[in-house]
């Protein structure tokens, strides 16, 4: 699935969460979205967005890791649905959006957290999200970047990227 439409049912999802369970699988999900999303930049993506892919990775494995994995059958796995990166500009504006979601919503329940170890992992996560997303603009400013270097005649016809 397109990593686009992924990125939206994250958003969906997680817009929907009734309880902190729910609200934690779902940023667990966009967490492993996003590592799956800079793992694909990282071997596939633009050269000059490769090192920022990289770290995106991970930042966003981090995010995973301070979190209780969720109790989900493969299939519900978005990350591992992820099977198309058409355009890197777009992807990166929507996970971008939806890393700004889950630091949010992190933030929410951390000042609802019944106990110290969710209100500790909440803030972890919210530190690797924000991480996160700050690679994501870096990866957003390369790319317009280099295109504003790229010119306008290239620009117009079919083979200028």
């Amino acid at each position: 699935m397109d990593a686009v439409r992924l990125i939206l049912e994250s958003r969906r999802a997680l817009a929907a969460g009734a309880d902190a369970g729910e609200m934690m699988a779902e940023v667990w999900q966009a967490q492993a979205l996003a590592q799956a999303i800079g793992s694909r930049l990282a071997v596939s993506g633009p050269p000059e967005l490769r090192g920022e892919a990289l770290g995106l990775t991970e930042l966003a494995g981090r995010g995973c890791g301070v979190l209780d994995p969720p109790e989900l059958d493969p299939g519900d796995l978005r990350a591992a649905r992820l099977t198309e990166l058409d355009d890197a500009r777009e992807t990166l504006l929507c996970l971008g959006g939806l890393l700004g979601e889950v630091g949010i919503s992190l933030v929410g329940m951390a000042s609802a957290a019944a106990d110290e170890t969710t209100y500790w992992q909440c803030m972890e996560a919210i530190d690797a999200a924000d991480e996160s997303r700050d690679r994501v603009l870096e990866m957003l400013r390369k790319l317009a970047a280099r295109a504003a270097m790229v010119p306008e005649d290239a620009q117009d016809s079919p083979s200028g990227v």
